[in-house]
């Protein structure tokens, strides 16, 4: 392991020698080592030390690299050699590289961090990467400033204000908004600042020569994000927001559906939380929404954590999938002092899923990926985490919709377990709806060229109510509701609130009441609580209802009914069964669904009623002489 000093050139080094000695196999207790630091071949630095079997660790310090030595380092040309003395001898040699890591060189510029604080709602964007030669490839992306770019410099923390050291120039390489290329010419400490977060990059403009955005280099670590390394983040800008904001602050993001259809999201944000503006620690309330043009439609994103949020959301609506094919998405970032958005940057993922955990079938088999294609019946048989179901196998991570319901149903295998889920509909901000014959869950009526959008059809924020994940439904503020979790239904041992204020749900077990009986029961298998049971008739009495000189009473499920008696049967897990009335007749139970005539109206003036449907009473005296009617004063239909 080797680093360079923090202040001068001294290369400092740890060489740990285990599996250099063998034990038993040297007369003395120590063995000679030499080191070398080499350059094409040739011997630039030699070190020589003694090594026990007990200490085979070796630490010493190279002082005093001349500025050559040090442009080797910078660029992977020096090599270090280990050679024992021993019996038998044993060497090593290996070339010394810049660090490599799976983590992300990146950098957000604002006007916030500038020498000279600016608030124009410009942003910064920067993607850094060290390859083992010691050439650094960057790519910077500015926009949403006001006058034109004039330089984009790499520089160190300037001692003074009025002193700025320039490290390099990519200005000559900017263009269009981008400033792409490399630079072939770092040295070794070059290199060790930029890993260790000391160096800046500066872009100055006509109206601030001296900067106008400015950004520190730092490491995002792994997080598994493949887009980090496939494409540009977006940047985040108050300048996008509608109405622009003229804000110090900036970000930057990356996002990307997975084969699965699932977003991944990490978003790097800096110049927020300033005293001076009035939103302190405001980057720890921040949220960013993903947000479409029409009806505006949003989700969403938590998890910030500083000045840094990642997670994943799993059940994207079909609506905003639409969105990021198109490229009419955008990820918004709000604050306390802009809760209607501070930061706004344009999100485009081509892509064919229909909604969140689904994918569009692809035209042809060939255009599967390997693990989706279809497998071998017998090689399906074969693999342990396959599973079976309706006659067929099925393999590990695969979904399809089933026989039994192929409209409104979606069964997946997970290691040899079959699980299938109702599809729950998402709920549509919009106040025409239709359902096609093809669908599960109605869609949005297609706009009309021309057609303004109702009020009603705009997009709802938290001041409405609450946004409910479970059963994907809106609730009003202070409502409480047993939520619906899938695959499990209906809990009925949760209550949930909706916070009006915040738009949060926030749910709680429910707590059953202490029971005085011995045996309570529960009347319905989805019921939370137990109840005691409802006392049963003395002996006597039931003794006297089955007598033959009089009539006789019925049993219905746990209780008994007088002859001539009626009621609503309850049918577990459904309750009540209010369109079936049953009646009990000298001893027998009968039962009947109520009967409904056709209806004599028009399918526009019908209205839902519990069992059946009726004809609505017109609203005024022209609409009852314009339509004929008969004496009934209403028609009902089943």
């Amino acid at each position: 392991m080797l680093t360079l000093s923090d202040t001068e050139n001294n290369l400092h080094f740890l060489l740990m020698a285990k599996g250099l000695l063998e034990p038993g196999a040297q007369e003395l207790p120590w063995v000679p080592l030499r080191l070398q630091i080499q350059h094409q071949g040739r011997v630039v630095r030699e070190v020589w030390t003694n090594i026990t079997e007990e200490a085979p660790d070796f630490a010493e310090v190279l002082s005093d690299l001349s500025a050559r030595e040090m442009q080797w380092l910078g660029q992977g040309q020096l090599v270090i050699a280990v050679q024992s003395e021993g019996r038998p001898p044993c060497q090593l040699a290996g070339t010394i590289a810049p660090r490599r890591s799976c983590d992300t060189i990146q950098s957000v510029l604002c006007g916030a961090d500038a020498l000279v604080p600016t608030k124009t709602g410009a942003v910064g964007s920067a993607k850094l990467a060290l390859h083992e030669n010691g050439t650094l490839e960057y790519q910077v992306q500015v926009a949403g400033t006001g006058s034109e770019v004039v330089s984009i410099t790499l520089e160190t923390k300037p001692r003074r204000k009025s002193r700025r050291n320039i490290l390099f120039d990519m200005t000559p390489s900017y263009q269009d908004g981008l400033a792409s290329g490399t630079w072939q010419d770092l040295t070794a400490r070059d290199a060790h600042m930029l890993l260790q977060n000391e160096l800046f990059l500066n872009v100055a403009t006509k109206d601030f020569e001296e900067g106008e955005l400015r950004g520190q280099i730092s490491s995002l670590l792994y997080s598994g994000l493949l887009a980090r390394y496939a494409v540009l983040p977006t940047p985040l800008a108050g300048q996008f927001v509608v109405p622009a904001v003229r804000t110090g602050a900036g970000g930057h993001a990356w996002l990307w559906l997975d084969e699965h259809c699932h977003l991944h999201y990490e978003i790097a944000v800096a110049g927020l939380g300033r005293a001076d503006d009035g939103t302190v620690s405001a980057h720890l309330h921040g949220v960013a929404e993903l947000a479409g043009r029409s009806r505006e439609p949003k989700r969403l994103l938590k998890g910030f954590y500083g000045t840094e949020a990642q997670g994943v959301v799993k059940d994207l609506d079909a609506e905003l999938l639409q969105h990021l094919a198109q490229g009419t998405a955008f990820l918004q970032v709000s604050t306390k002092l802009h809760p209607r958005g501070e930061l706004r940057g344009r999100v485009h993922i081509p892509n064919q899923c229909e909604v969140g955990g689904m994918r569009l079938a692809p035209r042809d088999e060939d255009d599967l990926p390997e693990a989706s294609r279809p497998r071998d019946v017998e090689q399906l048989k074969k693999d342990p985490n396959s599973c079976f179901f309706e006659g067929q196998p099925r393999a590990h991570g695969a979904r399809w919709a089933p026989a039994y319901d192929p409209k409104c149903s979606l069964c997946s295998c997970q290691k040899r377990t079959v699980i299938c889920d109702p599809i729950l509909c998402q709920p549509l901000n919009c106040t025409r709806q239709v359902h096609p014959d093809d669908r599960c869950c109605p869609v949005c009526e297609e706009k009309k060229p021309g057609q303004d959008v109702p009020k009603a059809e705009k997009a709802r924020d938290s001041s409405e109510g609450c946004y409910f994940d479970g059963d994907k439904t809106w609730r009003g503020a202070g409502t409480q509701w047993h939520p619906v979790v899938p695959p499990f239904g209906l809990i009925k041992c949760a209550v949930c609130t909706c916070k009006g204020a915040t738009g949060e749900v926030h749910c709680e077990k429910v707590q059953c009441p202490r029971l005085s009986c011995t045996n309570p029961v529960r009347l319905s298998p989805s019921d939370c609580c137990k109840q005691c049971p409802a006392p049963e008739k003395s002996p006597p009495e039931l003794s006297d209802m089955m007598q033959a000189d009089g009539p006789r009473a019925c049993r219905f499920g746990r209780h008994w009914y007088m002859n001539n008696e009626s009621w609503h049967p309850t049918v577990p897990p459904f309750g009540e069964m209010k369109c079936i009335t049953c009646w009990c007749v000298a001893g027998e139970t009968h039962c009947q669904r109520q009967e409904c005539p056709p209806s004599a109206c028009s399918g526009s003036a019908k209205k839902e009623n519990r069992c059946c449907t009726r004809c609505q009473a017109p609203d005024t005296l022209s609409d009852v002489l314009e339509k004929p009617h008969d004496d009934a004063p209403e028609v009902w239909s089943h």
